[in-house]
Parts: C-alpha cells; structure tokens; sequence
C-alpha cells in the first residue's frame, strides 16, 4: 500500500527540483504527475485522460478568440491610438506620460486581457518616448510592468474563464463585471504613485492638445476600445455566451485592423495567426499539465488536508483570507498565473466554501495576487518583458518597483476585505 504522505512529499518535492533546475513549467507539472503517479500505481492512461479533460470545456474556447482579437489591434496601431486618447485626458499633468501609460495600459487591458501583451505593446512606444522626454529609465518600466498587470483583472480576462473553469463553472460574467472596479481601482493608485514620484523627481508636464487632435484621436479610440463593449454588452445582455461574444469581438477586430485603421496589409494576418497559436499552444499546454497534476493532488487529498491546516490555524475568514493572501503572492513569485490558478483553485475552493466565501470575490482575490507575481521576480514574465524592452537589469529595477509594489498590496487588502467593491456590479447587472 503506497504512503500517501510520501507520495504528497514526492508529488511537489518532484516538481519544486524541476523548477530549480530551470525546466520549463508544463514539463515539471506533467513529470512530476508521472513520477507520483507510478508510485501510486495509477495507470498512465488516467493522466493523459485528465489532461484531455482540463482542455474539453466549452468556455475554454473563448481564449482563442481573445488572443487574436487583442494581437489583430496591437498590430494594427491600437496601442498608439490609445496613448494618443488617453494623453488628451491626464497627458497635461506633472510626469504626464507615466499617467498616460498606466491609462493606456487600463484601456489596451480591456481589448488584450493580457499583461505581457500589455507590457509589449504599450511599452514598446512609451518607455523610449519617456526616457526621450528625461524621464528615468527604471522609473518608465516600473510604471509600465504594474500598469500592465491591469490587463488580467480589466475584462474581459481569458485568467477569469480559467478560473471559472477551475471553480466548477463560476459565472463568467460575473467574473469580468467583478474584475472591472478593481482594475481601475489599481489603475487610479498606480496613476496617483505615479504622480507623488514624478512631482518629487520634476518631471515634465506634458504637451497640450488642439480641440482638433482630441476629436480625431477620441473617434480612433473608441472604434478599438468597442470590442470590449461588445464583449460585455453580449454577455450581459444574454444575447450571446462569453465564447460567443469573443467570436464576433475577433470579426469586429479583424474589420477594424484592415479595413478601416489599414495600417497593416491583409497579409500580415498569417503572422497575427501564427503568434496567436504560439500563445495559445501555451496556455493550453499549461492548462492540460496542471489538470493532471490538479488530479493526483485530488487523489491524495490535499484540498481536504490544505483546508484542514488552514482552518486549525483560525477559524476566522479574516485571517484566512490573509494567510491566502501570503500564499499566493509567494507562490505567483515562482510559477506562472494559468497553471498556478488551476492547481491552487481546487486546493483553496473548499476552504472559502467553508467560510462563507462568495467564489466571485475569490476569484479576483487570487487573479489580483497572482497579477502581481507577473512583476515580481524570479520569474514575473511582465517584469522579464519590460526589462527587456527598456533595456535595463531587473536587479536594478527591484528597488524602483517598490512604491508600486506597495500600492498593488494596498489595492489587494481593498479587494480583501470590501467585498462590496468586487461584487457591486455583478449584484447590479446579474440577478
């Protein structure tokens, strides 16, 4: 009879030697299954099929349709013509372009639902024009790597659907309504950070623009940022589901980038498919290995044993909540946000259902955690990607991160413990 305890010691002793050894992290989920699996004397078959199991889900299908939408407009000059729209609403002020990035990084969020999209996209053109206009360069990744993060809470967020996923079906448009006041929250304490530091290092103020200018780039704008209209619109409406809704947002996208902003030529398409796929062969690889390793987890029962630690600590929903917190902020440190959300949701779902809970407000408890993990080092794949555009070591960028990072805790303690401000639209628009 195999020891369980062993086993639970083998299954993330396995895994945690993997990641030291640098392999990448869907090799190291599905090995590690393997090994632990074998021991148990599972058959492998029962692997392979929870890892077919963990992508055959119809909501799933939506991530598809996002990620082309959001890479057809950062192709077609959507980032541009965000920054130019939202350089006519904070761009006047003192550091008027790190305000004018996290706004842009808030806007472009609700078209890519990604950070590192984000990072890319909006990065590539605002931190060569801020160090342009004097700004310092750890000063101009930092705002841009924690105003990305906004990409995954802002909906919609392919992140959500994985969660809903994983948490047994949770409304998705419920997720997303939740989703939103958080991520302007965040957005609206990065723009204020922003702004302490720019008034106490003299950052220039930025260049007024003609009632002309704002016209024309507010009408550029807002065909782009109608895709998220669409989005929302059908899934409150209940006109079409979330997947439904992405289908026709990527149509929409597409007829925007060539027919009408046409900056790119129709045959830049192959390309926008062919990175599309790349994405997509990613997350969902992702999401298959954590399936399987989210299984033997269930097999040993570490949800029930996790749920059983937590609570003999306190029974108080306060502190627990804390201590999560603690949890997943380590953890988003170490491993990336998809696989992360679909091994700890079984592990940590039965504990907030104890707890009275609503898995809505968990749900963007745990996406906002992890966010920040996407800036945090060893492995924050947003802080990878605006170092490298920047051009600058994330050793040096640690210590400039820090105000945001103390305003990104401050907005999650919010989120924490105001429930209100999470669920306020879902109670508002889901009966």
């Amino acid at each position: 009879m195999p020891d369980m305890t062993l086993a639970i010691w083998l299954l993330f002793g396995v895994f945690a030697v993997l990641l030291v050894l640098r392999v990448p992290i869907s090799v190291s989920l599905i090995l590690s299954s393997i090994v632990t699996a074998f021991y148990l004397k599972i058959p492998l078959l029962i692997i392979s099929q929870q890892m077919v199991k963990g992508i055959q889900s119809f909501a799933l299908l939506a991530i598809p349709f996002f990620i082309i939408a959001g890479e057809m407009m950062g192709e077609g000059g959507m980032s541009r013509r965000l920054i130019e729209f939202s350089n006519i609403i904070v761009g006047r002020l003192r550091g008027g372009l790190a305000l004018v990035n996290v706004l842009a990084s808030m806007f472009f969020g609700g078209i890519s639902g990604s950070a590192v999209a984000d990072a890319s996209s909006i990065g590539s053109i605002m931190i060569p024009m801020m160090k342009k206009k004097g700004y310092d360069t750890d000063y101009s990744v930092g705002v841009t790597i924690t105003g990305a993060c906004q990409g995954v809470l802002i909906p919609p967020s392919h992140n959500m659907i994985i969660y809903s996923v994983a948490a047994g079906g949770v409304s998705v448009g419920a997720l997303f309504l939740a989703g939103a006041l958080p991520g302007i929250l965040l957005g609206v304490g990065l723009m204020i950070s922003s702004f302490v530091i720019a008034v106490n290092r003299g950052y220039p103020k930025g260049e007024k623009v003609t009632l002309w200018q704002a016209i024309k780039h507010t009408k550029d704008a807002v065909l782009g940022l109608f895709t998220a209209v669409i989005i929302m619109g059908g899934v409150l409406s209940g006109i079409f589901t979330a997947t439904e809704s992405a289908a026709i947002a990527a149509v929409y996208a597409f007829i925007v980038t060539f027919f009408v902003y046409r900056e790119i030529p129709l045959s830049r398409m192959k390309g926008i498919l062919y990175k599309s796929l790349k994405t997509l062969a990613m997350v969902m690889t992702l999401i298959a290995t954590a399936s399987a390793f989210g299984y033997i987890m269930a097999y040993l029962r570490v949800p029930a044993l996790a749920t059983e630690a937590l609570l003999s600590i306190s029974s108080n929903k306060y502190v627990v909540l804390l201590l999560i917190n603690i949890l997943l902020l380590v953890l988003g440190c170490i491993m990336d946000m998809a696989p992360l959300i679909v091994i700890c949701t079984p592990i940590l779902f039965p504990v907030i259902t104890k707890l009275g809970i609503d898995p809505v407000h968990f749900g963007v408890i745990m996406i906002l955690n992890l966010a920040i993990g996407l800036c945090t080092p060893p492995v924050g794949s947003a802080l990878f990607v605006g170092c490298a555009v920047g051009k600058i070591s994330i050793e040096k960028m640690i210590r400039a991160m820090l105000p945001f990072y103390a305003t990104m805790i401050a907005v999650l303690l919010l989120v924490t413990y105001v429930p209100d401000l999470v669920l306020f639209l879902p109670k508002l628009f889901i009966k």
